[in-house]
């Protein structure tokens, strides 16, 4: 009879070792990896006991080991206070989705610090190189028959930091960016509802980027202490979604809000920090974003001389006494160009420029969705340079009103369902190749 093989030996006395020694631990019962994680963590994640600081000790120990990531496992973490995300630390959650409310899932933050000062310390405070993820942030004390005021949930200043897979689900006070001299910022796949002010950017010294952000009234609901229509009423009276100051070079893409006062609003904002920096103004391109329900989709104060390069929006506006789809205001002295943009909804007028500089629409549609049609025009200019090309008007109100103030401007190759009819109250200042009287 042949004598066992050394391999065969070891594998036998392999399998007998972990066979005792699974009956031997039969009774016993291992913790789960989430709660290995919130022991390690020293935290507690029953949504009762302040985890701040143990939070903040974990990040702080990461940082002085060079740098790291604090994983945090499902569940709910109440924060009483603000959170300093160090350079190079991630703070991660158990989520890579954005959340909804039903059911509410992942790793949840419990904010209850910041009510009723707005200039106070964010929720995160973040640094350089630092970021946030995986996580939703809810304000329980926040009242939706009473709504007050509480500091930003987000505040980034420095290079190079990160926001993603965020979920905000009743946040006063969005994402703030600067006034702190800061660049490279990146804000990717955020949502949730936002009600006085999404996001808000200034002193970018250097291509921030926005992508993939989505805020709606509906992640304020019933379930966690919401309500559908006061939430959709308070944000369409106050809610400023995005508003850029001083940005040199803003790449925003595939964002949208509902409902907003403002969708989009630029300014310019005061020299901070570093005098020998430029006061505030925009430049930037902005794709695939959208406004709906809002009393005025897109309003520019100002704007670097290199402007706004707006393509692929969609903007309905009919909130409020006046809705307007786009305002460019008599303080504007950049140029402003939307090109294949969409503006419909029960609204009188969807332009209206003031502007000192240029307003290019090229290729837009154009519709009021009055049941009456107004006899405002849907495009009306009163200031800088004005060309209006490709462009379709889908309703039966005139189309564009030239006046006084206007310098030049060249209106050609529309197309309208009724004719495009063109008020010309500035005379040969107007190239004018297809003013068309309604059938």
């Amino acid at each position: 009879m042949p004598r066992p093989s050394i391999p065969f030996l070891l594998a036998a006395f392999s399998l007998l070792f972990l066979t005792f020694g699974n009956l031997a631990n039969a009774g016993e019962t291992l913790p789960a990896a989430g709660e290995m994680d919130l022991k390690r963590l020293g935290l507690k994640g029953d949504g009762q006991t302040d985890d701040t600081a143990a939070l903040q000790a974990a990040m702080d120990s990461a940082a002085q080991a060079g740098g790291g990531t604090i994983q945090l496992p499902a569940g709910s973490f109440l924060i009483a206070g603000s959170l300093k995300i160090p350079h190079g630390v991630a703070l991660k959650g158990a989520g890579q989705a954005i959340q909804h409310t039903i059911p509410r899932v992942g790793t949840i933050l419990l904010a209850t610090g910041g009510r009723q000062k707005e200039d106070g310390p964010a929720l995160f405070e973040m640094g350089s190189s630092s970021y946030v993820g995986g996580l939703s942030v809810h304000y329980p004390q926040q009242d939706v028959k009473k709504i007050v005021p509480y500091a930003w949930t987000f505040h980034l200043q420095g290079c190079d930091n990160t926001i993603e897979n965020v979920t905000l689900f009743n946040s006063y006070n969005g994402i703030r960016i600067g006034p702190e001299n800061n660049y490279r910022h990146t804000v990717r796949n955020v949502a949730g509802c936002v009600l006085r002010r999404g996001i808000w950017v200034d002193q970018c010294v250097d291509v921030g980027r926005i992508q993939d952000v989505q805020f709606h009234c509906d992640w304020w609901n019933s379930t966690i202490g919401g309500n559908w229509d006061l939430v959709y009423e308070y944000m369409w009276k106050n809610l400023e979604a995005f508003t850029f100051g001083r940005s040199d070079w803003e790449y925003v893409t595939n964002t949208f809000v509902f409902p907003a006062n403002i969708g989009y609003r630029w300014v310019k904002t005061a020299k901070v920090y570093d005098p020998l920096r430029e006061a505030g103004a925009a430049n930037g391109q902005f794709c695939g974003i959208g406004a709906d329900a809002a009393q005025n989709c897109l309003v520019v104060d100002e704007v670097q001389p290199m402007g706004l390069l707006i393509t692929n929006g969609q903007f309905v506006a009919f909130n409020g006494d006046n809705p307007i789809g786009a305002i460019v205001q008599d303080t504007c002295s950049g140029s402003v160009r939307l090109v294949n943009c969409a503006f419909w909804g029960p609204v009188d007028q969807a332009v209206v420029s003031r502007s000192k500089s240029f307003l290019s629409l090229s290729d837009c549609y154009f519709s009021s969705g009055r049941s009456k049609p107004s006899d405002k025009a849907l495009i009306e200019v009163s200031g800088g340079k004005l060309q209006v090309r490709g462009c379709s008007f889908a309703t039966s109100q005139p189309s564009i009103d030239l006046l006084p103030g206007l310098k030049h401007a060249i209106i050609t190759e529309n197309n309208g369902e009724y004719g495009v009819v063109i008020r010309n109250q500035i005379g040969q200042k107007a190239v004018l190749s297809n003013n068309e009287p309604r059938p």
